[in-house]
């Protein structure tokens, strides 16, 4: 299965990664949240909402079931001490005005059968930040992303829109359109659709623009990551790098031609993983220029809100965030400014800064 990046506002999905059905894992899952969705088509996303002021494309992932993700494949047996538990875990003084919040989750928690991932996560986005959810594998990261982005619902707890609360897996109507995009760990391109069909997906499936107006605009946001002269290529052609890259032009491309288009949020999983420190520099370079402080490839401004990026990678937290939330055991055990990462007092936040094998983190 593969998920493909979307809008926050829309409902989740689950589709084939070939270019045939849906899968018959999905069908009933599917016939059961979307029953006018037609799984017997080939693949060819749809847009699932169609408001006069709002214009909103899929997200999709898989439905859970019996699921065994990297977050649930490790439950660590140690236990807060009482120095961990007394510790302030934010030592930055939340602003009184929440005016500014894009995504708020208020005590979230999440299983997948018996395994408890997320115990209670309270956090905020706010506009213009660029944040990094850090911590040791299996404890929550990429499912709190998920939950944000809408494709999971919460157990218990809720997710806040711009201050208006999001009810299960489709928003209701009275959210705010705030676009969110979700750029995967495996880049989740599409094998037999060219670099330009998978950049251009959306837009192709969506939008009533022009098919040599789509493609001209695929080569202007191609060009905006580094990419030139790939746009016929297939994904089997092209390195772990540019693929990342890849995904990351399909996030930020928009109908020029509608009146809300900019993703005003980008989630970030994992995205320099398994890349060499080269291409992992130029990623996040990357994630960076596509920001609202900054330029992109071509010098034009940014056009990102905020962004979030869920990583292990020491310069990725360095290069590519300001502020860091960190998870541990399903909860945050920390918040800070990046400078504050390697001299913080809490020993995990430390052993895990250090990379050493004494402290309460164990393996």
């Amino acid at each position: 299965m593969v998920s493909f990046v979307g809008s926050a506002m829309s409902p989740a999905v689950s589709i084939c990664k070939s270019n045939s059905v849906a899968s018959s894992s999905s069908s009933s899952y599917m016939k059961t949240f979307f029953p006018n969705f037609d799984l017997g088509k080939p693949l060819l996303l749809r847009s699932l909402t169609n408001r006069k002021d709002k214009w909103t494309v899929c997200a999709c992932v898989a439905p859970p079931r019996d699921y065994k993700a990297a977050d649930s494949d490790r439950v660590p047996n140690t236990k807060f001490n009482e120095s961990v538990k007394s510790e302030n875990v934010s030592l930055l003084r939340e602003p009184k005005d929440d005016s500014d919040v894009l995504i708020e989750c208020r005590n979230v928690c999440k299983s997948f059968g018996d395994k408890h991932i997320l115990r209670g996560v309270s956090l905020k986005i706010r506009h213009g930040e660029a944040v990094g959810i850090i911590g040791p594998s299996g404890t929550g990261k990429s499912t709190i992303l998920k939950i944000m982005a809408g494709l999971l619902a919460p157990d218990k707890g809720e997710v806040l829109i711009r201050g208006k609360l999001r009810n299960g897996l489709v928003s209701d109507e009275e959210i705010s359109g705030l676009r969110i995009g979700l750029v995967f760990q495996s880049a989740a391109l599409f094998d037999s659709l060219t670099v330009r069909e998978n950049v251009g997906f959306l837009l192709y499936e969506n939008s009533a623009m022009p098919e040599d107006q789509i493609a001209q605009l695929v080569t202007e946001t191609l060009a905006a990551v580094g990419l030139k002269e790939v746009e016929d290529r297939l994904p089997s052609e092209l390195s772990g790098g540019m693929k990342k890259r890849v995904a990351l032009a399909r996030s930020i491309i928009f109908d020029t031609t509608k009146d809300v288009v900019e993703p005003e949020v980008l989630l970030y999983d994992e995205p320099t993983a398994g890349l060499d420190p080269i291409a992992s520099t130029v990623v996040e370079d990357l994630i960076r220029s596509v920001h609202v402080a900054g330029e992109d490839a071509l010098g034009k401004p940014g056009k990102i809100a905020s962004y979030v990026v869920v990583t292990h990678q020491h310069s990725t937290i360095k290069r590519a965030v300001d502020r860091l939330i960190f998870l541990y055991e399903g909860k945050v055990v920390w918040q800070g400014m990046t400078h504050e990462f390697s001299t913080s007092a809490n020993p995990i936040v430390r052993q895990f800064a250090s990379g050493s094998l004494d402290g309460p983190i164990r393996y």
